[in-house]
């Protein structure tokens, strides 16, 4: 091959390359391991942790896996009249037989940190009627509500 095909074989494997790399890449990005030499300082980011929301004919159930987290770590709030906030500052514990002067090579394991979701709830939504409960690693937020308004009837006199 030509002097421009070579390269071009070379700049197609790196790209095909890199692309097999994008997964862990980006996992590097979003959760930074805390030690080792893959270690990126924090950008202030929030954890993003998926949320499952049933919408049933009483209620709107979110669903929110927080392992590591108990209940006091967790603050559930309404913002601006119909923002419902979730978000927690949790650090992670040490575990049993974790020495102070101890390190991890790897740490894949991790709780959600400085987790902050928001969403904005719909009109029908009953701010006043939220609970939350954590148990077993799942956060449960539950938001009734408000009654569907009556249909009248009016009746209209024919002149």
């Amino acid at each position: 091959m030509g002097r421009y095909g070579d390269s071009l074989n070379v700049d197609l494997a790196a790209a095909v390359n890199n692309l097999f790399h994008i997964p862990e890449t980006v996992e590097k990005i979003i959760f930074p391991s805390s030690r080792g030499p893959d270690h990126q300082e924090s950008r202030g980011v929030s954890s993003i942790i998926p949320v499952d929301i049933l919408d049933t004919q009483k209620e709107f159930i979110f669903f929110m896996d927080v392992p590591g987290l108990s209940k006091s770590e967790i603050q559930v709030t309404v913002e601006d009249e119909n923002t419902l906030v979730i978000r927690s500052n949790g650090k992670r514990k040490r575990h049993e037989g974790e020495d102070e002067g101890c390190k991890y090579l790897r740490l894949e394991r991790r709780g959600p940190q400085n987790l902050l979701r928001k969403f904005r709830l719909p009109e029908n939504a009953n701010v006043s009627a939220i609970t939350a409960k954590c148990e077993n690693g799942v956060l449960t937020v539950v938001v009734g509500k408000h009654p569907p308004p009556k249909s009248k009837s009016v009746q209209v006199a024919i002149a």
